[in-house]
Order: structure tokens, then sequence, then C-alpha cells
């Protein structure tokens, strides 16, 4: 006796097989379309609001010990001067200390005369107490200035970054807005925005003694941030 499959059951399994979105492109692909890629950059520059000012201590001695106890006191006599000029003991921080054997290598064989210990410090204070602070180390024990920086806080930093990677977005759709008129395209949206490298170059100072009083008068120069964007359109 032959048997007979319902009609119905082949359309369920029919339809159990084909099930699936409809309208969507195999593969799950982005959508196709007309796009722009544009590179900027943007800028923004402001005077600096912090130096650090870097300065050393160092001292030789005979053994190792005597020129780090040296370098110790020293190092004291900094501290206490800054703070009696009012700058905040965490805003004196040790960048670099070491000590080290001093040869002479005059003769057949280098010969051990001594030792040599050193104790950087950065101190961070407001731009027109550059100078002072540098006389002041100075004039209390630190025997090396290794130079003034000039630079910007975290805050305000972040203010002109801000500024810069909003012109960088502006260069951007300025671009693409001309490349899509030469080419008979208007500029939809944006698919993919990023951000490059941000470059903030240290100002030049320029160094001068005040007239009479020989004291250190530093001079910054304004600083910029600068922020690259990779950006692309969408036109039709």
């Amino acid at each position: 006796m032959r048997r007979v499959i319902p009609l119905t059951l082949v359309v369920v399994v029919l339809l159990a097989g084909c099930a699936g979105p409809i309208g969507t492109a195999a593969g799950g692909g982005e959508p196709t379309g007309s796009t722009i890629g544009v590179e900027a950059t943007g800028s923004a520059s402001a005077d600096p609001d912090l130096a650090v000012a870097n300065v050393g201590v160092e001292a030789t001695d005979d053994d190792a010990n005597g020129a780090r106890a040296q370098v110790a006191r020293g190092v004291a006599d900094v501290r206490t001067a800054l703070a009696d000029a009012g700058v905040p003991d965490g805003n004196v921080t040790t960048t670099t200390f070491g000590i080290a054997p001093v040869y002479d290598y005059s003769g057949d064989e280098r010969e051990l005369v001594g030792y040599r210990a050193i104790h950087s410090l950065a101190v961070e204070t407001a731009p027109d107490r550059a100078g002072e602070i540098v006389d002041l180390t100075v004039g209390a024990g630190a025997t090396s200035v290794d130079g003034v920086r000039f630079t910007l806080s975290d805050d305000r930093r972040a203010e002109l970054r801000a500024t810069a990677l909003d012109r960088a977005m502006g260069a951007a759709r300025t671009d693409a807005d001309g490349i899509a008129a030469a080419a008979a395209l208007t500029v939809t949206g944006v698919r993919h925005a990023s951000t490059g490298t941000e470059f903030t170059p240290s100002p030049v100072a320029r160094f001068e003694d005040a007239t009479g009083g020989g004291e250190t008068v530093v001079r910054p120069a304004p600083v910029t941030v600068t922020v690259a964007v990779d950006v692309t359109y969408t036109a039709s």
C-alpha cells in the first residue's frame, strides 16, 4: 500500500529551510555607496601655565658614602630654600639619583680616584617664577641647571586639545565638501572618524639677566597643541 505524505508537512519543512532576515545582504558587509576619506589637523595655542626647572646637586669624594652625604646635605638645603619660598613639597620630585666611581685613565692602567654622586630635582612652579627658582636653587647649593621646560597643566592641555580637535574636524569637513563638490556629490554623513598623533612641542625659552640685579629672567613662548584626525564621509 502506498504511503501518502501530507502536503502541509512538506510546506513546513521548506519554510524552515528558508528562514532568515529579509533585506540583508549576504555576508553582512557595510552599506555600499560613495565615500570620501580626509586627513586634517587642527591647532590651538596658549601661554604656558606651568614651568619645570631641572636642577641638580653633584659632589665628589674619596669614598661613595662621603659623596652621598655631601649631595644629601645639598639637596636638603635646596628643598628648605624652596619651602621657605612657598614652593609645595609635592612640586619638588627626584628625577635622577646615582653614585659612580671616577677613574683616571692618564696612566697605563685606570686608577680609581674617587666617587661622584648626583641628585637631580624637577621643580614645578608658575612660569613667572622660573627665573627666581633657578637663582634660588643655585644660591642654596644646586651645582647644575639642566634647563627650564614650559608646558601646560592637565586641565589647560585638555581645553586646548578640545579646541584643536574641533578645528581639525572643521578642516576635514571643509576638505570633504570641496572634494564632493568637485565630484558632483554631497556629503551626507560620517562613516568613520579617528584621532591621530597629538603633537605639543616645547616652547623655546629666552634667558637673560635683569638689568643691574643679575637675576635670571626666563621668557617663554606660547605652547601649541596640534591634533590630527582621519575621517571617512559618506556622499551621494
